[in-house]
């Protein structure tokens, strides 16, 4: 089982560099897997390359979302509820002092005996102190 977080599943979805080796991790063989979290933070992203970055126009961000919603309605990354997870990603956070939306993805992994994979370096580094296989993507 590998758990993608939203950095990295937001790196594949904007075709940002290194987008293609989170593309390995989406397989099903992987089960990949995160929390339902990942749709609002992946959101947001798309709302940011359009109206800050300006990289991208309304109607691109609106398929883009369709896109998103497609993927996890076809069942490519199963979602779980984030709520199931808060208490310990609590805990993680005020000891590790990250926030809780990167401890959420650890947790997850944790319980789940999972990879993390992740384009994100702190959490990363936090991952790989609490002794969870982590997979960064640059």
């Amino acid at each position: 089982m590998i758990v993608v977080d939203s950095s990295a599943f937001v790196k594949f979805l904007l075709r940002e560099k290194g987008w293609e080796e989170v593309v390995e991790y989406l397989k099903p063989e992987m089960e990949p897997c995160a929390v339902d979290y990942l749709l609002v933070e992946s959101t947001n992203a798309i709302w940011k390359y359009c109206k800050l970055y300006r990289v991208i126009k309304d109607e691109q961000a609106l398929k883009l979302f369709e896109y998103m919603i497609g993927l996890f309605k076809e069942g490519v990354i199963k979602l779980e509820a984030a709520s199931k997870y808060l208490g310990d990603a609590l805990n993680i956070a005020l000891k590790y002092r990250i926030s809780i939306y990167d401890a959420i993805f650890i947790v997850l992994a944790k319980v789940h005996g999972a990879t993390l994979v992740t384009s994100d370096n702190l959490q990363e580094k936090m991952a790989r102190e609490l002794g969870i296989k982590t997979i960064f993507i640059l």
